[in-house]
């Protein structure tokens, strides 16, 4: 049976949104959401707890419990090579996206923000799932976008977060990943400012 990682909390605040539906999705990015779905959080019985409150629903990991993210490399959209442990010392968002995914066109002004703010503390990628470049990129320009974005229209990379791990689960997603480069926190919704500062204000705390 896949390992089932111990989480300390999940919060949620209200109903999350709907993801984007079948009809909405290439073939390439439904598989995705398919192959990443299914796999439940808890701890070793299989038993979460719960705490409710917050806009989304965030999944964190005890300390002594994470385990190491995969060394995911890609090439971004413009063409640069982005390698995940590169940024090992920091702490790191990873979100998954895509231009016609509504939710992730709601949650991008607050990751532009919270990245803005964090950028001596944080490093933000994102996985972006989309066929065709040119609307990764259109998307990015519009929203003021900053940070890479890995480009990974076959989910070649997003499944590099093995089934049965602290993985994502669907677009959109974010993982949180500590200094020592190992997942700490999940959000399997679309995120806010609030959202994205409750998760990452303890990580950026932590001593390596």
């Amino acid at each position: 049976m896949p390992t089932r990682w111990p989480v300390s909390r999940i919060r949620t605040r209200s109903r999350r949104p709907a993801l984007p539906t079948v009809a909405g999705l290439s073939a390439t990015a439904l598989a995705l959401t398919v192959a990443l779905t299914g796999c439940g959080s808890g701890d070793a019985k299989g038993k979460a707890s719960f705490t409710r409150h917050g806009s989304s629903t965030i999944e964190t990991v005890a300390k002594a419990d994470r385990k190491p993210a995969p060394d995911v490399v890609g090439a971004a959209l413009h063409g640069e090579t982005v390698r995940l442990s590169d940024y090992k010392g920091k702490v790191v968002a990873v979100n998954l996206w895509a231009s016609w995914c509504p939710p992730c066109r709601a949650e991008t002004p607050s990751l532009v923000k919270v990245a803005a703010k964090t950028t001596g503390d944080v490093a933000f990628v994102g996985l972006n799932s989309d066929h065709e470049k040119t609307q990764a990129t259109k998307f990015e320009k519009e929203l003021g976008v900053r940070y890479p974005s890995w480009h990974d229209p076959t989910s070649k990379l997003a499944l590099r977060f093995p089934k049965g791990s602290f993985n994502p689960q669907g677009i959109p997603s974010t993982l949180f990943i500590d200094r020592e480069g190992k997942i700490a926190a999940r959000a399997l919704s679309p995120i806010g400012e609030e959202d994205l500062h409750e998760a990452l204000d303890p990580l950026i705390a932590e001593q390596p």
